[in-house]
């Protein structure tokens, strides 16, 4: 992924909200949203796959855990033999590691910049990490913003992203508006000005065109290749999750888009070893923009747990 933003607990409704776009160069294959099992094994994942190195940008598995990830825009500092970035998300999908040891090798990996946001739900943690941090920070309920620099950096992109995501939440109770704000915003291809523009070691002219949410750069063969929607959303005392990707060509022209729906997902902490499994739910897919199936029943008052665990209990 190249923009991300998250809103985790901030609507009593939809307690998790995830809204990202993923910028590649066309030619490097990948396969769209979907279950997959990693090469050597370890839990199946719903994300999409990089074929060329075998890892993703994002996803997540049926025991609760999440990864996203974005690079660090720094052209002096690139590797061209370093192992790939991608791989670093299932191997915390994989859950084979301790926390402190996962974040210790991977940070001493030697990969290009990356951005990391993991989240284990059975654990009510969620952490960001990058290569440019001596260590992951904890996150608690807010909102927050990720492009190719740090957590929050105030790139244009990222403050419109995170201000859309906020905006959304605020007083809406029907999934279908949700999911339109959202795409919308990801869809966005404002310029920002020059003097608000990062500097990153690429041209004036190339940072213009990366600043926008959607990208489009034809002569380079890169661009926005899918944007991704996650979000769970309270029925009842249930929680139900939407993964929704649309997905698209060099040539633009009818986007894809595929959606599947979790029930039980993300787990709660609080959850008994009985609590209800989560099952690899089908990925359908459609074209066009008017098949988005993301009507609910509507969810009653009920007493709301936070998906993070307060800080006071982790320190116990």
């Amino acid at each position: 992924m190249c923009l991300i933003a998250l809103a985790i607990d901030q609507s009593r409704r939809f307690p998790l909200v995830i809204a990202a776009n993923r910028d590649e160069y066309f030619a490097r294959p990948s396969a769209r949203l979907g279950w997959w099992v990693p090469d050597g094994g370890g839990p199946a994942i719903l994300g999409g796959r990089d074929l060329a190195a075998g890892g993703t940008w994002l996803g997540l598995t049926a025991a609760g855990r999440l990864a996203m990830l974005t690079n660090v825009r720094d052209p002096s500092r690139v590797d061209p033999q370093a192992p790939s970035r991608g791989l670093i998300v299932p191997q915390w999908l994989s859950g084979q590691e301790p926390n402190d040891r996962f974040w210790t090798r991977t940070l001493l990996s030697g990969h290009n910049g990356f951005n990391l946001i993991a989240a284990d739900f059975k654990r009510g943690e969620c952490f960001w990490g990058s290569s440019t941090s001596s260590g992951p920070r904890r996150l608690e309920p807010g909102v927050f913003g990720v492009s190719n620099a740090s957590l929050d950096s105030p790139w244009p992109k990222t403050d419109r992203l995170k201000a859309s995501l906020a905006a959304s939440l605020t007083g809406k109770t029907a999934l279908g508006a949700v999911v339109s704000d959202l795409f919308a915003a990801l869809a966005d291809r404002s310029i920002a000005d020059d003097a608000d523009l990062p500097s990153t070691g690429v041209p004036l002219e190339v940072e213009r065109q990366l600043s926008s949410a959607f990208i489009r750069m034809p002569d380079s063969g890169y661009g926005t290749r899918c944007s991704t929607l996650i979000i769970s959303e309270r029925v009842g005392r249930a929680l139900v999750t939407h993964v929704l990707e649309r997905s698209f060509s060099a040539a633009g022209g009818v986007s894809l888009l595929r959606q599947t729906m979790l029930k039980n997902w993300p787990p709660r902490y609080t959850d008994a070893p009985d609590a209800a499994p989560v099952t690899e739910s089908e990925v359908t897919e459609s074209a066009g923009e008017d098949t988005i199936e993301t009507e609910s029943p509507p969810a009653k008052r009920t007493r709301v747990r936070s998906l993070l665990k307060p800080v006071s209990a982790v320190r116990r």
